[in-house]
């Protein structure tokens, strides 16, 4: 043992920590989060009692990666698609939650006298909520199907998509030491160039890579390519400036949109968790109780921050978002807490070396103290929002009612607006791949062209094949809504919008005219007239271009079909809920969706016996049956067990449905022990009433339920049954079935047991 290396010491001293806190913990009842947290602090130098870690250095390179690990499984959890769909209460909600607790954590900083990056990177940390700590709040506290819990949740992926953006954000900021307004732009614009490139190329590329190879993709190759994939868009990331986290995050999101993705994070999940435990060990592990001793007022005063910070700004943005009162507190006061991001962009801070050591054991301790207190505040909301409308004045109460209810009539959208839209959207879109097709042409493609062929030829090959790599997507960028219902509408409903809408064709020509020029001219010192003249000659083939149309065309189509495979296979499973889901007409009604457990009750029974809308309220519209979908089911249709039924009713009815469900899923110990099946054995003798009967004329399993497995007859030998041959004498007849039919059925006959 004295040649062990300190690593794998310390990887055990770690891992046996966490494995007793985690048990701990589990036993607790609380998040395992704070487990590792606490197993750090044993496993650190800061505990005189316990052995300590020798090479923390080592640790650091683990946790990295450890890092890396949640952030691609986050990723993977994550969808681009999602934003969209969690809708504008979401967004509003978020956004207004996150700019209003960095201000409020830049204030606390600055009042006591904290240096401004540490004023800053403390605003970063309480502004993101726990997704992980809320999730299993919501578990433990049975409110998962709850109305209000949906909204918490889209509040969360949007915090977490705008958690990597800040952390980029703070890393800019880090390493120039300055806030200068223009540097910012910068960051941001670069930010969602390369967020925008990585993404449709990704989706293009990789979901056709997988399809290709899906015969060749057993899990352990699946979890390799992965795996592969991500530490490559990691190695990208760092060397385009951007951290290795986020680039992990990229490479989750992308995989998030294949068909593949569950299969991906089941592979990925015990690697994630190892790593990640590592990761909270080593934060954990920088907690100095000294230290938090010098800090206790900070603390409590940024745990009050916290949570009265979280509840107010979060009630505050979901009423913005033109939701009830009752609601809007609800979604407040369960963001009362921070987690994993806190401690990630601390240690962002403390490796970028812009913030004090002191910042990262407060942070700790504040997330300990929230995360405990989180159960009680998500308990506290209903009582809360029912005193403060008991004290509301009438007129402010009047005033929330009707903008909460004017908030969701529906505004359609104009026809310009719809256009407009879509046309930015596709020219920033392709902008960006012509872009990039550019910059790595002539960062590679033209100087090997020069090399291999002498003079003008090298440029001349250069032009023609980044030119041609260009066309599909400018003529895209030209042609693109020219025919589309919108356009010709505007076209023919008014003379006046004709102006405008030739506008936006000259613009997007003039667009690709200048691509087309930039290249020209970096290859060739020729007039600007000749280079124009040629840009526009360039430009008229293109558009007439039939081949080019159709190439312009599948490239695009085959994007789409990648970024809806997951669409596409969840319809045809019948796993994706109605469009419906998230427009009932009543705020009190919403979906829910549950399984019907294989010893259910109610398993067997059709929904007229069940009654389950005169018995619980609740209606059934869909039973999902492995790869079917059966709508709006009529009374007369069956349950079966693993049945997904999606029900409507209000949170109080799905509250006692579940409980009822539960109900008629306990199993009867006494039940189980009667219908256990055994195999036994009998002699066939001269008085036996089987005597000279066939199987089916004896009525074994008939009557008495049992199964003839074998004969034995001659010399031990066991043959199968014949069901036309009858029983003779000296034949021993294995049966199996129900011990009571069992022994019923060894009362006619001489009985052996085997």
């Amino acid at each position: 043992m004295s040649d062990l290396a300190p690593l794998i010491s310390d990887l055990a001293l770690i891992l046996i920590c966490a494995g007793i806190m985690t048990l701990v913990f589990k036993k607790l009842k609380q998040p395992l989060v704070l487990g590792y947290v606490v197993a750090g602090f044993l496993a650190s130098p800061h505990m005189p009692f316990t052995p300590s870690v020798m090479e923390q250095a080592s640790v650091k390179v683990w946790a990295d990666i450890g890092v890396i690990f949640l952030l691609f499984a986050l990723g993977l959890e994550f969808s681009f698609k999602k934003i969209v769909k969690v809708g504008g209460p979401a967004v509003i909600a978020a956004c207004t939650v996150i700019f209003c607790m960095i201000m409020l954590g830049i204030g606390v900083g600055s009042a006591f006298g904290w240096s401004q990056m540490d004023s800053l990177f403390l605003g970063g940390m309480i502004a993101m909520s726990s997704t992980t700590i809320i999730y299993k709040a919501f578990d433990d506290l049975g409110l998962r199907k709850k109305q209000f819990t949906s909204l918490v949740l889209s509040i969360l992926i949007l915090e977490d998509i705008l958690a990597i953006v800040l952390m980029v954000m703070l890393s800019t900021m880090a390493v120039r030491h300055n806030f200068e307004g223009t540097q910012m732009l910068e960051s941001v614009a670069k930010l969602l160039f390369f967020l925008i490139l990585w993404f449709v190329v990704g989706i293009y590329v990789i979901p056709l890579f997988l399809r290709k190879c899906r015969k060749l993709m057993s899990d352990e190759t699946l979890l390799i390519v992965a795996l592969a994939l991500c530490f490559g868009m990691v190695v990208l990331a760092a060397k385009t400036g951007f951290s290795a986290a986020f680039g992990a995050f990229i490479m989750g999101s992308i995989l998030a949109e294949t068909i593949d993705a569950e299969r991906i994070e089941r592979l990925v999940m015990p690697v994630k968790d190892l790593f990640g435990a590592i990761f909270f060990v080593s934060v954990g592990m920088m907690v100095d109780p000294s230290m938090i001793a010098d800090y206790a007022v900070p603390i409590l005063v940024i745990t009050l921050a916290v949570i009265m910070g979280q509840a107010l700004f979060g009630t505050l943005g979901v009423l913005l978002a033109g939701q009830p009162l009752k609601t809007a507190m609800q979604c407040g006061f369960s963001l009362t807490q921070i987690g994993e991001f806190a401690f990630i962009i601390a240690s962002l801070g403390v490796s970028l070396h812009v913030t004090g050591q002191f910042l990262y054991p407060i942070v700790v301790a504040v997330s300990v103290i929230t995360t405990f207190l989180t159960p009680y505040m998500i308990r506290f909301a209903e009582p809360a929002s029912n005193y403060v409308d008991a004290h509301l004045p009438e007129r402010w109460r009047n005033f929330l009612s009707r903008y909460a209810s004017g908030s969701h009539t529906v505004n359609h959208e104009s026809l310009w607006k719809k256009l407009i839209v879509a046309l930015l959207r596709i020219t920033l879109v392709y902008s960006i791949v012509c872009v990039a097709v550019v910059a790595l042409a002539f960062r590679f493609l033209v100087p090997l062209c020069r090399e291999s062929l002498p003079g003008i030829w090298g440029s001349l090959l250069a032009a023609v094949l980044i030119i041609l790599c260009l066309s599909p997507f400018l003529r895209a960028i030209m042609i693109k809504k020219n025919h589309s219902v919108e356009f010709a509408t505007l076209w023919k409903a008014d003379r006046s919008n004709r102006a405008p809408l030739v506008a936006t064709i000259v613009l997007r020509v003039l667009l690709a005219v200048g691509f087309l020029m930039f290249v020209i001219s970096g290859l060739f010192q020729v007039s600007v007239g000749l280079v124009l003249g040629i840009a526009f000659l360039l430009v008229v083939l293109m558009i007439l271009s039939r081949q080019l149309k159709r190439q312009s065309i599948l490239i695009e189509r085959r994007f789409f079909q990648n970024l809806r495979s997951r669409d596409i296979q969840a319809e045809y499973l019948g796993e994706k809920k109605p469009q419906y889901a998230g427009r009932l007409l009543s705020k009190d009604l919403h979906l829910a969706d549950y399984v019907i457990p294989g010893e259910s009750l109610w398993a067997g029974k059709t929904l007229a016996d069940l009654n389950l809308g005169k018995q619980y309220g609740v209606h059934v519209v869909s039973i999902l049956r492995g790869k079917k979908r059966i709508n709006i089911p009529g009374a007369s249709v069956r349950l079966f067990p693993e049945d997904k039924i999606q029900v409507i009713a209000t949170d109080a009815e799905l509250n006692v449905f579940g409980k009822a469900m539960d109900q008629a899923s306990v199993m009867d110990n006494d039940v189980v022990e009667k219908s256990e099946t055994i195999l036994r054995q009998f002699r066939i003798d001269e008085d036996s009433p089987f005597l000279g009967k066939t199987i089916r004329d004896a009525g074994i399993r008939d009557k008495f339920h049992c199964l003839v497995v074998g004969v034995e007859r001659e010399e031990n030998v066991l043959r199968a049954p014949d069901p036309k041959e009858p029983f003779l004498e000296g034949d021993i007849v294995w049966i199996v079935g129900e011990s009571k039919d069992v022994y019923r059925l060894a009362g006619q006959s001489e009985y052996e047991e085997d």
